[in-house]
């Protein structure tokens, strides 16, 4: 398949991001992948790689998790992430594109300006984020911009904060190829890319978790910001 080797190094780079970073992979891997491949087809890839994350990168964070809270946000998604698959499967390719791009865009900014709230999220305000969420992530296979900005922007502890994320995430983007099916967009070929990732997503996965150290989260974010921001540039429709 033409771009697999560059398809492939993004994955590794997204997988590295998201072990240490607990967040990102979807925005690295998203504005780089889709030169290459249908956006589709590179959505329906991405939630079957993530399978990789069961085994790699969850086990540790689901003991770190507040998983009452976060299992309310994984259903609230799942209803609304079907949603955003008919909004992807309904419109046009490079106006799509662009939609991947700004959302990235705008979430990198927000986060690297440090954007924090200080009152306790209630269960409706976690309902309402993850509602937007699955929106979003079915449109764009961008899973996580949402989730990101409310777990980083509140007063979870960074290990608690990065536990929620990745567990949401992982469950949430596993739903995502099921319900392409429902709607008929998961390919052959999709599913092929998707079982070829992986194992290299996974194990930059978990080369990254065993990166992680609490102690040095400023590095961490400012090296996944840096990727994050490359990525956006190289995914710009203009190079095709």
């Amino acid at each position: 398949m033409p771009g697999l080797v560059q398809v492939l190094a993004i994955t590794v780079a997204a997988g590295v991001v998201y072990g240490f970073a607990g967040f990102g992979a979807a925005l690295v891997f998203m504005p780089v992948a889709i030169v290459f491949v249908p956006i589709e087809m590179a959505v329906a890839a991405f939630a079957i790689s993530a399978l990789a994350s069961l085994v790699t990168v969850v086990p540790r964070a689901w003991k770190q998790a507040d998983r009452r809270a976060t299992g309310l946000m994984v259903l609230c998604a799942g209803l609304t992430l079907p949603v955003g698959i008919y909004i992807l499967r309904t419109n046009d390719v490079v106006t799509m594109r662009w939609v991947v791009l700004a959302v990235t865009a705008i979430t990198l900014v927000v986060l690297v300006s440090g954007w924090r709230y200080s009152a306790a999220p209630t269960k409706t305000t976690r309902a309402g984020v993850a509602l937007a969420t699955g929106l979003v992530g079915g449109a764009t296979g961008l899973v996580g911009p949402i989730m990101v900005l409310f777990q980083l922007g509140g007063q979870d502890t960074i290990a608690r904060s990065r536990a929620n994320t990745m567990v949401f995430l992982t469950i949430t983007s596993l739903l995502t190829a099921p319900m392409m099916v429902l709607q008929g967009m998961l390919t052959k070929e999709a599913v092929a890319l998707g079982l070829i990732l992986i194992v290299p997503y996974g194990l930059a996965a978990r080369l990254g978790q065993a990166l992680f150290d609490p102690a040095r989260q400023r590095l961490y974010r400012g090296v996944a910001y840096f990727i994050i921001g490359a990525a956006i540039i190289m995914g710009l429709p203009v190079w095709t």
